[in-house]
């Protein structure tokens, strides 16, 4: 299944970014998140174990995540109930305090997972976090030359390093910011049948 979805946000990408970045902080602000902990971060990479619980599904996950402040995290899976589950944050400034934000995740649960409820109970989860993100975005003040989130000891085995090109710039028309509304898109998506050819 993949889930694509994008909004404007009247508030810096910084400031966007590090509200996506700050897993520690999950479960404050997503009603299915029951636990969050850091396992590592440094400037190019953050990795968490997340507690999901939600309409009778419980499980717990692992994400490392390659990171270019404030403009690219991508998400991967290291353990957790799937077979797939990859996805990526990308965010464009249009101005001083404005952003476009674009999430895309592409999953699929193991077969053992699989259930006539998992697909639309995760379904929903993924279609609503974006909202949920722009919504603590807005909702916390804006940090006047804020740094990034400070890094943390690792607290598993050392991994090798991901490299990760810089996010090339996405061209998008001058908007002013005061006149940017949280707009929203939705597109969910089954991933092509074998052999199908979609343009």
């Amino acid at each position: 299944m993949i889930v694509r979805r994008s909004a404007l946000v009247p508030r810096p990408a910084s400031h966007v970014f590090d509200v996506i970045e700050a897993a520690e902080h999950y479960p404050q602000f997503l009603p299915w998140c029951t636990g969050a902990t850091i396992v590592s971060r440094d400037a190019g990479m953050v990795s968490a174990d997340l507690r999901v619980q939600w309409g009778g599904m419980q499980f717990e996950m692992r994400t490392r995540n390659p990171k270019l402040r404030p403009s690219l995290m991508n998400i991967h899976l290291e353990r957790g109930p799937f077979r797939r589950f990859e996805g990526e944050w990308r965010l464009t400034e249009l101005s001083a305090d404005a952003c476009k934000v674009a999430f895309v995740l592409d999953y699929e649960f193991e077969k053992r997972w699989i259930t006539s409820a998992s697909g639309p109970v995760f379904s929903r989860l993924g279609d609503t976090l974006l909202d949920a993100f722009v919504e603590r975005a807005l909702a916390r003040p804006v940090a006047i030359g804020s740094a990034p989130p400070t890094p943390v000891a690792i607290a598993t085995a050392a991994s090798t390093p991901v490299a990760m090109e810089p996010a090339a710039p996405t061209p998008v028309a001058a908007e002013s910011a005061a006149n940017i509304p949280a707009a929203m898109e939705t597109t969910v998506a089954a991933p092509p049948a074998p052999g199908e050819i979609r343009n």
